[in-house]
């Protein structure tokens, strides 16, 4: 193959665990977001803009529909720019993935073949629009061994994060992987840049460290940093979010509804590709009430919808009310049903003059590991039954039956054909 001044390696591997059902059975990068993408869109848009052709996607975890979504050329078009886009499960190496650095490292064969300068690893789970090119030349121009893309995070989201010091000329001084007290908000992107020789050398002897657990924030990283190599902060401005939580993904889906949103995704010049649509256009029924919301086509609105994001295929009965909440493609909404600040997984059925997201309903399915700020997550096909009332902070799944904590009648599987009517 050509050499390549740099190639991308994307991970996407991660369980997920902390979005609840909405992995459950696929992984965290094809969970949909903005009422028309994937959250790997926004990696894969920003590798074509920045002319990052040749790409490795490492894959572990519930992987077959974000293969699909790449393969089947579902995913945004790469072809014109005469892009090598390859994906590289851990089923094609002999163990499995035992952390981010280890994933690369079991297929420097595959990087070995464009013989690169410099290799860009990448997070496909975050919501951001980044020129790579300048950040490369940032990294050639201080000649870097490692460059760390960070911005500024909430102090009170600082713990969650790899967070590092820097001196007067961007290099780092210090790095602590999500400590309990942070010493700085300036958190690690998950954005890498490092020579091919110096990624190699590290990597090898990070291998043959049994007590590593082989991960870039938590062994690779501050390894390199108290050897005092040459490790550089890029500091990047614009909009950057995790979305690995609950709390994360609605906060961020609901910053697209802001009159002046912080991410533009209307720029021409950069537009977040991904898979085309080929829906019916999106009804509005004379009876519907709509303010300030994203609708996708495929939709039918009869009820009320204020402060939410549709993906396609939904439909809101008569009556209904959706606030502050995100419903993923096929959901119905019944009649006279209320959702309050909720993410309504694929297909689910909310039943008529049911409640979702209430000061005071059943509690039976409280669940402050996922669902915490008042979010409330009901899980793809879940059918809720007419009249629940279902408190805030909820989190349902596939394996609950509702049944057991109303003392009702079995409720009826509804088809996922059956579930999207006009």
């Amino acid at each position: 193959m050509q050499q390549k001044e740099c190639i991308a390696m994307i991970l996407a591997g991660g369980r997920g665990e902390r979005l609840g059902a909405l992995t459950r059975h696929i992984a965290k990068p094809i969970v949909h977001f903005g009422s028309k993408y994937r959250i790997i869109d926004f990696t894969l848009s920003n590798c074509t803009y920045s002319n990052i052709d040749s790409l490795g996607i490492l894959t572990q975890y519930n992987s077959m529909a974000l293969h699909d979504y790449i393969t089947n050329g579902q995913a945004p078009n790469f072809t014109g720019l005469n892009s090598n886009v390859f994906m590289l499960p851990s089923s094609r190496c002999r163990n499995i993935y035992t952390g981010t650095a280890n994933a690369v490292y079991q297929n420097f064969d595959f990087i070995s073949k464009f013989n690169p300068e410099h290799v860009l690893i990448l997070s496909a789970d975050h919501i951001y629009k980044m020129d790579y090119r300048e950040m490369l030349e940032f990294h050639k121009k201080t000649n870097a061994d490692i460059t760390i893309s960070v911005t500024s995070v909430p102090w009170e989201e600082a713990s969650r994060f790899g967070i590092m010091s820097i001196n007067k000329d961007k290099k780092i001084i210090e790095f602590e992987e999500k400590p309990k007290q942070p010493k700085s908000n300036l958190a690690s992107m998950g954005i890498y840049i490092f020579k091919w020789s110096s990624l190699k050398r590290y990597l090898s002897f990070d291998q043959n460290n049994s007590k590593s657990e082989h991960d870039f924030g938590k062994n690779i990283i501050p390894a390199v940093i108290s050897a005092k190599q040459n490790v550089y902060a890029y500091e990047f401005e614009g909009y950057w979010r995790d979305v690995g939580t609950i709390q994360n993904l609605w906060e961020t889906n609901m910053d697209l509804l802001k009159d002046i949103p912080p991410i533009n995704l209307n720029n021409n010049h950069w537009k977040i590709l991904t898979q085309t649509q080929h829906h019916a256009p999106c009804y509005i029924s004379a009876m519907a009430e709509v303010k300030r919301s994203l609708i996708a086509d495929g939709c039918n609105v009869y009820g009320k919808i204020s402060n939410s994001i549709l993906f396609h295929s939904v439909t809101v009965e008569k009556d209904a009310e959706i606030i502050d909440s995100i419903l993923l493609p096929g959901v119905v909404i019944g009649k006279g049903a209320k959702i309050y600040k909720s993410i309504i997984g694929e297909n689910a059925f909310v039943g008529t003059n049911a409640e979702i997201g209430t000061e005071k309903g059943i509690s039976a399915f409280l669940d402050s590991r996922i669902c915490t700020k008042d979010i409330s997550l009901i899980g793809p096909g879940i059918c809720i039954a007419n009249d629940m009332k279902i408190m805030r902070n909820s989190h349902i799944r596939k394996e609950v039956f509702l049944r057991d904590y109303l003392h009702m009648p079995p409720i009826p599987q509804i088809p996922d054909s059956e579930m999207i009517y006009a």
